[in-house]
């Protein structure tokens, strides 16, 4: 593993909103718009998030037509699935949004 990578790494999950978001992708996958409602944040905060946890092989993307989902990645870190156990469990908070019956329209 190189070093530069591993320091991105470690660096990306330095942030307690990146820390975060990947709570919520434990869950499921997730597109931005969805993560920009459940977090209270602007698309451009949550983007810039993405785009780290992205460069550091966290998360990968896939698109569906003009959506893009994201999910967790982490396959090139063999401690990344240690980390994921140690994120807290959200899936009763991403119940609650479902709940809400709140359609987000990502635009």
């Amino acid at each position: 593993m190189e070093w530069d990578a591993l320091a991105d790494c470690f660096k990306a999950l330095g942030d307690k909103t990146r820390l975060r978001i990947l709570a919520l992708l434990k869950v499921e996958e997730r597109c931005v718009c969805e993560l920009v409602e459940m977090l209270g944040m602007t698309q451009s905060a949550v983007s810039q998030h993405l785009r780290r946890l992205k460069q550091a092989k966290l998360v990968k993307e896939r698109r569906s037509g003009q959506w893009v989902f994201y999910s967790l990645d982490g396959s090139m870190y063999p401690f990344f699935e240690d980390v994921v156990r140690m994120l807290p469990d959200l899936r009763e908070e991403v119940e609650r949004f479902k709940q809400r019956g709140r359609k987000v329209v990502c635009e």
